[in-house]
């Protein structure tokens, strides 16, 4: 007799694990797949996010930018620290130990939820049915009353660049350096490419980056991306815009990188290449062929604004469907898909779903930029304020960047907020319920800052959209 679910869901990344914690706390049955495996062998939940993407990642911007600032700022505060070296096995044990706590923490609210987590691999058949094929085992048929599509995303791999796992990596294996790489390329100046080139630099990289577009970070506010270019050049790293990668190759001493440039063919030899040109949908033998899931031209699961595919109680959710790939944008559709499920309304605001670039200045923004703004032909105003000018800026001795807002001049709606500079992915947040609730740059306004703070910054900011800053002057 095969086993049957109210709901499963296949996928225990950010979007799965807390699609499933969902489903429980709406008191149904639910149980979530997936078949995760590190490099040490062990299966664990938690997908790309928790493994080897968001949180290893930033653990070891943390422990880079901590190195960085040691090196270069601590002096301006009448700290002597001496010669400062970087321990990187003590830095990679640290990043493997965060994860490790908080994949095994994920495993914990499962069964806390009263989830049952299936380690395996599972896959859609006809009539709402999942083949669960366990590590240790045979496949067994599972039936399902609803399912949960939330398989995440891959590195793409280029043709002309096939990762080796060694000399030619994608992003996971750029997390598990042992040594600082003496010569780094980095091929995509995207969120991670930038993150990743960050950590080594600051290490003692030296770091090129090659970007296919002429545009540097082209979805990001043009003012925005013009202070994060000069900030990234002061930090040493060699920026290439209009770089298309030709070819990669291995030698005994170096890889070989050649890309046409805006001088025609040129060639680069590092130590170790990146790439780090974007993902894709995870979704090899997730589905029969007869289980009625349709895809779109892009490899994605075709989905309606509810997240719900072609085929009746069936949901896809996160990286394998349309939208901006990012953990907090999966979970938010978890979360609405269980609802929805459960027969509750429920909806997702694509509109304000955050962007962070955790580099130093960090860089962040909700809504529409000014270009995007420009392009409806929709009247606006923008006001902007420099973190030069704030308080709790110098005394952190981190004064690079500003908060920029653009809002609608009829009624003064806010379009869109862009920040470069200390803590942005955290600021953003006051912009994103502000967006939520259809704010005014007014309702920030009168909305009272602590003094001194960073958040000043973007109350000012709010000032300056109508020419009333108060601690800026005004151009």
């Amino acid at each position: 007799m095969s086993k049957s679910y109210d709901v499963v869901v296949i996928g225990a990344g950010p979007a799965g694990y807390i699609a499933a914690i969902r489903v429980a706390q709406h008191g149904m049955k639910v149980a979530c797949i997936d078949e995760w495996k590190n490099k040490d062998g062990k299966n664990a939940f938690g997908g790309t996010c928790l493994n080897a993407g968001c949180i290893p990642s930033k653990a070891l911007l943390e422990s880079s930018e901590l190195y960085h600032r040691a090196q270069h700022e601590f002096k301006k505060h009448g700290i002597r620290t001496g010669d400062v070296s970087m321990d990187v096995a003590t830095m990679q044990k640290r990043r493997a130990s965060i994860v490790r706590q908080l994949t095994g923490g994920i495993a914990g609210l499962l069964k806390a939820n009263k989830v049952d987590g299936l380690v395996g691999h599972g896959r859609l058949l006809a009539g709402k049915k999942v083949e669960f094929t366990p590590i240790d085992g045979g496949p067994e048929i599972i039936d399902a009353d609803a399912v949960i599509l939330a398989p995440g995303s891959t590195p793409i791999e280029l043709s002309i660049a096939p990762f080796d796992g060694d000399r030619i990596v994608d992003s996971w294996d750029a997390l598990e350096f042992d040594v600082v790489p003496p010569r780094l390329g980095v091929v995509g100046a995207g969120i991670i490419g930038l993150e990743l080139g960050s950590v080594w630099a600051r290490l003692g990289a030296t770091v090129i980056v090659i970007e296919a577009m002429d545009e540097f970070l082209f979805m990001a506010d043009r003012d925005v991306a013009a202070v994060a270019a000069r900030e990234f050049e002061k930090q040493g790293l060699d920026i290439r815009l209009g770089a298309k990668l030709t070819a990669a190759r291995v030698s005994k001493t170096a890889v070989i990188a050649d890309y046409d440039g805006a001088d025609g063919p040129q060639s680069i030899e590092v130590d170790k290449l990146i790439v780090a040109v974007g993902r894709r949908p995870f979704t090899d033998g997730l589905v029969a062929s007869d289980s009625g899931i349709q895809f779109d031209e892009n490899g994605f699961i075709a989905v309606d604004d509810e997240c719900r595919t072609r085929v009746k109680g069936v949901f896809a959710i996160g990286d394998c469907v349309r939208g901006p790939m990012l953990a907090h944008k999966g979970s938010e559709e978890g979360v609405m898909a269980a609802d929805l499920i459960a027969g509750e309304t429920s909806g997702v605001n694509y509109n304000v779903v955050p962007s962070v670039i955790y580099t130093a200045p960090e860089i962040a923004w909700v809504g529409l930029n000014e270009e995007q703004v420009k392009e409806s032909g929709r009247p606006y105003k923008t006001g902007s304020f420099p973190f030069a000018a704030s308080g709790r800026a110098k005394a952190m001795e981190q004064t690079s960047g500003m908060v920029k807002i653009i809002a609608a001049t009829d009624d003064d709606e806010i379009l869109g907020v862009h920040i470069i500079g200390p803590m942005a992915g955290e600021l953003i947040s006051e912009a994103v319920l502000a967006m939520e609730f259809s704010a005014s740059t007014e309702d920030i306004q009168r909305t009272i800052h602590a003094h001194p703070s960073l958040a000043e910054a973007v109350h000012e900011a709010a000032l300056a959209v109508d020419n009333r800053a108060l601690n800026f002057i005004n151009r």
